[in-house]
């Protein structure tokens, strides 16, 4: 053996390292430790930092002492100014690897910590593994026992006898006792623990006796099946630990979809199925169970029940209270109202300094408009111009309930008219001041004293008759009096304090809606609290939609409309009502519930009214409809107020013998569908401010239906009255013509009793008819047989005179009675 001194031996480890060892985990519960070598990570420690002042104070003497170590013309100020420098440089490089070695060592700790973590977690798993295989094959050594302890119990004796006689054996002595021996051999058997990796070899142990050859029960499965089933038994254990099942609060509305109900439990839809089919009830996905039911529903699945209304969608929309500090001044809404041609739209022309009279038909307004001016001061004034012809009733209303402020213009040449007083009932009901404008000042009948006095009877008492109320005399045509009313505007404003957020969801109230030809459904809003920006999600009454659009009311392309804003909004689904309410909500889906449950709500009321009738209030309905006349009609309008304007005018038309029945109306162009209904029902279309198109035409013309277009609301009303007139029975007049008394009767042959009268007043002819009166009853009404004067034939006889008559299929005639003689006359009827 040679010696080694100081020589290291011979080995294949690098400088530095160590050895060590990794444990290996394997199937089957199969370990092995593997040799490793472990290399020790190489440290940066940081040097303390040295003591800067001191150490510095130390060179610098040096040096200073020292003149030939000094660099050449370097004072002593700057020498020690540098060496100050260099040692605060020096401590700050010393912090930096300090804090460096720091965060290495955190960072280094947090590695192994995680390895840690890591290693523990493999280690449980392989432990939860090993526990789950033990399990499966202690299960698998039970059933295999009790499977052995039946076959020999099952197995008979007859058979070992048998055999034993083949082999030339003696017989046994006592079979019952081979039986239990056999038995105890196999029990020892069975219980011997197998080894792991020979479960075949433990199968084919042993001897195969005849029982066990002829008992097919008490066979075994083969090994490539017990290690399919080891195989799943491990990988069932190995496997993640059942999770905890979640509860959650289920909300469930009147009616639920099967399908919906089971996205919100988070459960299976089939699950869901099977547990309604075990309460008897059948349903698939998509069928609507009631709120009972589904309740019953998520208790079975354990979650909890939360009961919600339909209505309950309706709390999307923002309700918030704004604060004080949030509001903000706003420009003042005014709307114009007032009696038709009294110079509404001719004074907001003036303002505007535009020519909007000229674009309407027949001079008159027929839809409301909406528009913002900027006076010469720089106020910003929101006009809404409403129409004042008898027919606009809700579109005045309309705008009397969105306004602040209302401008009554009276002509001061014609007073005080119905639609006037209309709208002072208007802005009265909304409770909104006025102002009262008396136009027309400059015609030389003019007097705005007898306006003044006609209010009065209106409970108006303007400020120069020592009311409130403030009164300016304005000329449209000339200008005069403008800047008066204006400044009239602005006090009242100011009076009001006019203030909105506009840094919440937007709101807003649809001033008129359209649906136009290449841009859909059109909306004009006025923005009454919050900002309406493009992109917005809205719901409006019964429609929803996306701002695609927003456009001033000049035409021109704007992103958002504050407060008091008038603007034109495309995106929507549909035309909504006009008058309707536009609130912004957060999500499509939020829009289109609330839409969905609005429209179903309208028509359960639809048709709640329409059901909520007796058996016997139909038929007395139906007796009453078929002594009426109806005249169907089919309306469409260029905007839903002019359609709602006409379908209320027209249902006036009429009285207890006929009426008009508007079959469908609606925005937009006639369209096929539409004179489809109307042939159906034997109807014209009417057409207001809008055409049919072509499809519309070639139908009319194939199927005989009438289409009539109208500008003009009036036109159009009188046109259908006349109409309606012409269903109206012809009058029937009597005209008395004379009387006669009869004197004597005869009975003639031939011919029957005769009377014979004297006319007593007027005159008696022939193709009259005529009444018999006895003791002024009447007790007969009929017509004359014969007339004759002496014995001729006469037409007709005077006064004074005498004559015979016969009346037909009648002879009950006595003397004293008195002939009433009468003609008829058939009198047109008109509405």
């Amino acid at each position: 053996m040679s010696d080694t001194g100081d020589k290291k031996p011979l080995g294949l480890r690098a400088p530095g390292a160590r050895p060590g060892s990794v444990k290996q985990s394997f199937s089957h519960g199969r370990t092995k430790n593997v040799v490793v070598e472990t290399k020790s990570r190489k440290r940066v420690v940081a040097a303390p930092p040295p003591s800067a002042p001191a150490g510095t104070a130390t060179r610098a003497a040096a040096i200073l002492g020292d003149p030939a170590r000094r660099p050449a013309g370097i004072s002593d100020a700057e020498l020690e100014r540098r060496m100050k420098a260099l040692a605060v440089a020096r401590a700050r490089e010393a912090e930096e690897a300090q804090r460096r070695a720091q965060e290495e060592a955190e960072r280094e700790a947090e590695r192994q910590r995680k390895l840690a973590e890591l290693a523990q977690r493999e280690a449980e798993e392989a432990a939860r593994a090993e526990e789950a295989r033990r399990k499966a094959e202690e299960e698998e050594r039970r059933a295999a026992i009790a499977a052995r302890k039946a076959a020999v119990q099952a197995a008979p004796a007859a058979p070992a006898a048998v055999e034993e006689r083949r082999a030339g054996a003696a017989p046994s002595p006592s079979p019952r006792k081979t039986d239990r021996e056999r038995m105890g051999r196999d029990l020892d058997k069975a219980a011997r623990p197998a080894r792991p990796g020979r479960e075949g070899e433990e199968r084919r142990g042993g001897k195969l006796t005849l029982a066990q050859a002829l008992d097919a029960e008490g066979r075994q499965r083969s090994l490539a099946a017990m290690r399919r089933k080891q195989e799943r038994a491990r990988q069932k254990g190995a496997g993640q630990e059942p999770r905890e099942k979640v509860v959650r609060d289920v909300q469930i509305p009147e009616a639920i979809t099967v399908g919906e109900l089971a996205q919100r439990m988070a459960e299976r839809v089939a699950d869901v199925i099977k547990a309604l089919m075990r309460m008897g009830v059948m349903a698939t996905q998509n069928q609507t169970i009631d709120a009972d039911t589904a309740e019953l529903i998520v208790e079975e699945f354990g979650h909890r029940v939360s009961r919600v209304s339909a209505a309950d969608v309706e709390h999307a929309i923002d309700t918030v209270e704004d604060r004080p500090e949030d509001l903000r001044p706003r420009p003042p809404v005014i709307t114009i109202m007032g009696h038709v041609d009294h110079g509404k739209t001719s004074l907001l022309d003036a303002i505007r300094k535009t020519n909007v009279v000229a674009g309407e038909a027949g001079g008159i307004t027929q839809h409301i408009g909406a528009y913002q001016v900027t006076t010469d001061s720089g106020a910003v004034l929101t006009f809404l111009d409403t129409p004042g012809h008898a027919a606009f009733t809700s579109m005045r209303a309309r705008g009397a309930q969105v306004t602040d402020i209302v401008v009554l213009v009276v002509a001061a040449d014609d007073a005080v008219m119905p639609q006037t007083v209309e709208a002072i009932s208007h802005a009265k009901a909304a409770g909104v001041p006025m102002i009262v404008a008396i136009n027309k000042i400059d015609k030389p009948d003019a007097d705005p004293n007898k306006v003044r006095t006609d209010l009065l009877q209106h409970e108006v008492v303007v400020e120069k008759m020592s009311g409130d109320v403030q009164d300016v005399e304005v000329s449209a045509k000339t200008g005069q009096g403008l800047d008066d009313l204006l400044e009239a505007i602005a006090l009242q404003a100011e009076i009001l304090e006019l203030k909105a957020n506009p840094d919440r969801a937007a709101r807003g109230a649809v001033i008129e809606a359209k649906l136009d030809v290449g841009r859909g459904p059109v909306a004009t809003v006025l923005v009454q609290n919050g900002t309406l920006r493009q992109g917005d999600v809205f719901v409006v009454g019964e429609k929803w939609g996306k701002v695609r659009a927003l456009l001033n009311d000049r035409g021109e392309r704007v992103t958002e409309a504050g407060p008091s804003v008038p603007v034109e909004v495309l995106g929507l689904n549909g035309t909504p009502e006009a008058g309707d309410t536009l609130d912004v909500v957060e999500t499509e889906a939020q829009a289109r519930e609330i839409a969905d449950y609005r429209e179903r709500l309208a028509r359960e009321t639809r048709a709640a009214a329409g059901a909520a009738t007796t058996l016997e209030q139909l038929m007395a309905r139906a007796r009453a409809d078929k002594d009426v006349a109806e005249l169907p009609v089919v309306v469409k309008a260029d905007v839903q107020g002019s359609a709602e304007a006409i379908v209320q005018a027209l249902e006036k038309v009429g009285n207890d013998e006929v009426r008009v029945r508007v079959l469908h109306s609606g925005v937009g162009a006639i369209t096929e569908s539409d004179v489809g209904l109307a042939e159906a029902s034997k109807a014209p279309v009417i057409g207001f401010n809008v055409r049919a198109n072509a499809p519309a035409r070639a139908a009319a013309g194939q199927k005989g239906v009438e289409i009539r277009y109208y500008s003009i609301i009036y036109d159009l009303v009188d046109d259908i009255r006349a109409a309606a007139s012409g269903l109206l029975k012809d009058e029937v007049r009597e005209k008395f013509i004379g009387y006669a008394r009869i004197l004597e009767v005869f009975k003639v042959s031939g011919v029957g009793r005769v009377a014979g009268c004297l006319v007593t007043e007027g005159v008696a002819r022939k193709s009259a008819g005529v009444r018999l009166l006895r003791d002024n009853v009447v007790v007969h009404e009929g017509t004359l047989k014969t007339l004759q004067r002496f014995k001729d034939q006469v037409q007709e006889v005077q006064s004074g005179q005498e004559c015979g008559m016969a009346f037909d299929n009648y002879d009950d005639i006595r003397q004293g009675d008195v002939i009433e003689i009468f003609e008829r006359e058939t009198v047109a009827r008109a509405l």
